[in-house]
């Protein structure tokens, strides 16, 4: 039997956890270890069930998701969050990648891709709702200023080595770690190894982040 990915749901509404825990429950690679039905309660679940991936609604009462997924990426680096949301907010959805997530889905959209988006998140790569991808592609777009041309950012980027923009750039085009691998030539392994130093060295926490990131500042494989 394949690994299985273990998932954490949360929602305020118990309808709505309830619906996405019967349609992942379907699928024999996904198993949906918990709920939680606000932010704290995520922290509390993340802690005691320990899940690979965990589906955060942002909009939550007391701590909300945004700040929860912050949190909850500073506690458990390794746990990846797709945030979930019924609205598109620039500014909710800017601030939920800034905060870690590694994908954004609209509610509205199709019960399969919530599946896909876990499991790309999964396997390190990146998964945004079109929608939500155009509104990022047009914020990198309209926040101007040559490439490159924020200082701490060429102070961030001059830390990496040429194999590490090679990867970051691989990473801008939604790889996966096995991917990057193959498309470089390495062992799955050593391309993860440069991922989570790539983050670390540009003090990213996703790699959502980083893809942005690459495509911000225009990081292309070196010839």
């Amino acid at each position: 039997m394949p690994e299985r990915i273990r998932v954490l749901i949360v929602d305020d509404h118990a309808m709505v956890r309830r619906g996405m825990r019967d349609f992942l429950d379907l699928h024999d690679d996904l198993d949906v270890v918990g709920e939680a039905g606000d932010g704290l309660a995520a922290l509390d679940a993340t802690e005691a069930l320990r899940p690979d991936v965990v589906v955060m609604d942002l909009m939550l009462p007391g701590l909300d998701g945004i700040a929860a997924t912050a949190e909850l990426k500073a506690r458990y680096p390794a746990v990846e969050v797709v945030a979930i949301t019924s609205f598109i907010e620039e500014d909710r959805i800017t601030a939920a990648i800034e905060a870690g997530a590694s994908g954004f889905l609209l509610k509205d959209a199709e019960a399969d891709d919530l599946a896909a988006a876990i499991r790309a998140a999964h396997t390190g790569e990146v998964y945004l709702d079109p929608a939500v991808a155009g509104i990022v592609a047009r914020r990198m777009r309209t926040r101007g200023g040559p490439p490159n041309g924020d200082r701490r950012a060429d102070a961030a980027l001059r830390q990496l080595t040429a194999r590490e923009r090679d990867v970051l750039a691989c990473v801008a085009q939604g790889l996966s770690n096995r991917a990057i691998a193959d498309e470089l030539g390495m062992a799955e392994r050593t391309a993860r190894t440069h991922v989570s130093n790539i983050l670390a060295k540009l003090g990213l926490t996703s790699r959502t982040q980083a893809a942005l990131f690459a495509v911000e500042h225009r990081i292309e494989r070196m010839p």
